[in-house]
């Protein structure tokens, strides 16, 4: 389900930044701020949509029903031998998301201004120097949470979130029409290198991949690891890597059946991702955009 549609209290749109946040412009405006974020939209296409993160999602999360079952999984997935009860909560804490109410704790002023001055606050429990459990795991993740939640409410985080979902639709579009497809062909073959007799090295069919990877709704080469490894198979496919060179004619065919494959997969087995980046540098009109409409 898209973020948008189940955080009415958390996810404030907002129109001007949706519509500028696109493609090439979407990092011009915000500085290093946003640098994170675009660097993973490489993948970019996908509006980026702020999120003004108060505590209230996150104190909703561990009241809801959900909270149990899915914090007795972290538990189990949490792998400290050695572990104390501070090292489990606040690797619990990196497993929560933007949808739980929590900004990203890869953050370092979320951990330092928010997630460590909340711990603080509640280490002096009583079952804070006791082995971990998982029914004091449960507790006292609970109660800091709370805690994270108050830090929220006095300090609300602006982030940036950013998702896509790559499903071929856009290589769809680019094979039907053929007019663009030979257009774009065209223009990518003249960035790549060619031997003294003007043919094509295979191997650098992986660069003329990532020129037409724009118009194919694809993210560059090295932006995703998902997509890397669906890419390294389709390569192989073609032999990519054989050394041999071929006319521009074959070249343009294989990259034509690069991208079919690559459509195929992705329409069978899309790949989805999202970014979150914690906005540092608000920019002087900021609280009027955040502010919602009376």
């Amino acid at each position: 389900m898209s973020l948008l549609s189940n955080m009415s209290s958390l996810v404030q749109t907002v129109p001007i930044l949706v519509s500028s946040f696109n493609s090439d412009t979407s990092c011009s405006g915000w500085g290093s701020s946003l640098g994170g974020l675009c660097m993973a939209a490489g993948l970019k296409r996908d509006p980026i949509v702020i999120l003004r993160m108060d505590g209230e999602d996150l104190l909703e999360f561990i009241n809801s029903s959900a909270y149990e079952p899915e914090m007795i999984a972290t538990f189990s997935e949490i792998n400290l031998p050695e572990g104390s009860l501070h090292d489990y909560i606040v690797k619990a804490f990196e497993n929560l998301t933007v949808e739980q109410g929590m900004p990203p704790p890869s953050d370092s002023w979320v951990m330092s201004d928010i997630i460590e001055p909340a711990l603080e606050s509640c280490a002096a429990g009583e079952n804070w120097d006791k082995p971990v459990s998982q029914e004091i795991f449960l507790f006292e993740f609970k109660r800091a949470a709370e805690h994270v939640a108050q830090r929220l409410k006095e300090q609300p985080v602006i982030v940036a979130h950013s998702e896509n979902t790559f499903d071929g639709s856009s290589i769809r579009r680019l094979l039907s029409n053929k007019f663009e497809l030979d257009k774009s062909l065209n223009t990518a073959l003249q960035s790549v290198p060619r031997d003294k007799t003007g043919k094509l090295p295979k191997e650098h069919l992986q660069l003329a991949l990532d020129l037409v990877a724009p118009l194919a709704g694809l993210p560059p080469l090295g932006a995703l690891d998902e997509m890397d490894k669906l890419l390294l198979d389709v390569f192989k496919m073609v032999d990519a890597d054989d050394g041999k060179v071929v006319k521009e004619d074959e070249f343009k065919k294989l990259l034509t059946e690069i991208l079919g494959a690559v459509m195929l997969q992705l329409e069978g087995s899309p790949i989805s991702v999202s970014s979150n980046s914690v906005v540092h540098e608000p920019l002087a009109c900021s609280s009027t955009l955040l502010t919602p409409p009376s």
